[in-house]
């Protein structure tokens, strides 16, 4: 099967994403100060290798649909949907915030191809799966931090 325009731009679009939550993890790991810093800065391993890993994944998937994957950084910062992440030093509560809109918005460009990919390649909607469950834990998983009973 060969990918059309169409789902070549969603998985792309997938694929900017995670790129650009890989590096936001990182600027975040290595930048936040503050309570439960060493919590955090681990956790913070989680997402970067579950973002680098699923990005991988999407990439490898777009070449087996003989698609051409774009992770160019002038690529990627133009056609990201994430907020921005600042640059310098970051609280860790601020960072728990960042990161978890940062996440919601790579689960908001997922949910949104989700039906036209679903429609071309299932297989390839298969994927989108597995990369909202993980991207939804993440978020849990860190937006607890500055959540309270």
């Amino acid at each position: 099967m060969k990918a059309s325009p169409t789902l070549t731009a969603n998985l792309q679009a997938v694929l900017t994403d995670l790129i650009e939550l890989h590096l936001q993890g990182k600027q975040a790991h290595w930048n936040i100060v503050g309570p439960n810093f060493r919590d955090l800065h681990l956790q913070l391993d989680v997402l970067i290798e579950e973002a680098r890993n699923l990005s991988d994944d999407v990439a490898e998937r777009m070449r087996a649909l003989d698609a051409v994957p774009d992770g160019r950084s002038a690529t990627v910062t133009r056609d990201t949907t994430l907020p921005a992440f600042p640059e310098g030093l970051v609280s860790t509560h601020d960072a728990v915030d960042r990161v978890v809109a940062a996440i919601r918005a790579a689960v908001g460009t997922v949910r949104k191809v989700h039906d036209q990919v679903d429609e071309e390649d299932p297989t390839s909607a298969d994927l989108l799966h597995t990369i909202l469950e993980a991207l939804e834990k993440q978020a849990w998983m860190i937006g607890a931090e500055n959540q309270t009973a």
